[in-house]
């Protein structure tokens, strides 16, 4: 398994995950709670939240992103337009980015990189265009490079993403249907050469079917490990 160099990486169900850096810095991302069905019932958050990071505006992936953000003084990281509608409801502070920009925070780059998905806002009964989605990678300083896909296919400018940035965990949606499933989630694990896959987005919703050890198999004899935790687990 990579070495986190004092990072933990919590998965809290579906596509929420938590990470505190080794320096203290604590980042929230996708943040799916009261509706989410795997969400750990005996788990707290954290009382200091510095970001939430918010991958695109499907409710089960922001439900819960103005609530926390207001709780506990966050900043909400994302697409421009995302980040416009968080601050249009009550959030006080936002970094509106785009494709390809990066952001430099305490003790690590926030990247923002492109995702094969749809992002639309039900607010109101209507949906409105949330920006494209999108994936983060998070490289810590002293620490490990992270990648979170977001909800995507896959894609071959996935090799892109290896080549600039080098992750060493990538955290890729596996449930097919609404994503990826393991056959092609095995081929995006290829294509990043990350050494370490977290399984995210799948047993939610009976409709999500993929599991991590149809993804094992694909991966079988690549050398890749894929970690499958439990919601509430960490990688350390």
């Amino acid at each position: 398994m990579a070495d986190l160099k004092g990072t933990v990486v919590t998965w809290l169900g579906h596509a929420t995950v938590h990470i505190a850096t080794a320096k203290g810095t604590s980042i929230l991302i996708d943040p799916f709670i009261e509706q989410n069905p795997k969400f750990p019932k005996n788990y707290k958050l954290p009382e200091k939240i510095d970001l939430i990071l918010a991958t695109h505006g499907h409710g089960d992936h922001i439900a819960d992103l103005v609530s926390v953000a207001t709780t506990h003084h966050s900043t909400v990281v994302g697409m421009v337009e995302l980040t416009g509608w968080a601050q249009s409801k009550g959030v006080k502070n936002a970094v509106g980015m785009n494709l390809g920009g990066s952001w430099k925070y305490e003790d690590l780059t926030i990247s923002i990189v492109e995702a094969r998905h749809s992002s639309g806002i039900e607010d109101g009964g209507k949906m409105i265009y949330g920006g494209e989605p999108i994936g983060f990678v998070i490289s810590i300083q002293d620490g490990p490079v992270l990648y979170h896909a977001g909800d995507t296919s896959v894609f071959l400018d996935m090799q892109l993403i290896r080549d600039l940035y080098h992750p060493e965990v990538a955290m890729l949606p596996i449930g097919d249907h609404y994503t990826m499933g393991p056959k092609a989630a095995a081929l995006a694990a290829k294509y990043l050469e990350a050494g370490t896959i977290l399984p995210i987005h799948y047993g939610t919703f009976p409709v999500l079917t993929g599991t991590p050890a149809e993804l094992a198999g694909f991966l079988e004899g690549s050398g890749i490990e894929v970690k499958a935790l439990t919601p509430g687990e960490s990688l350390r």
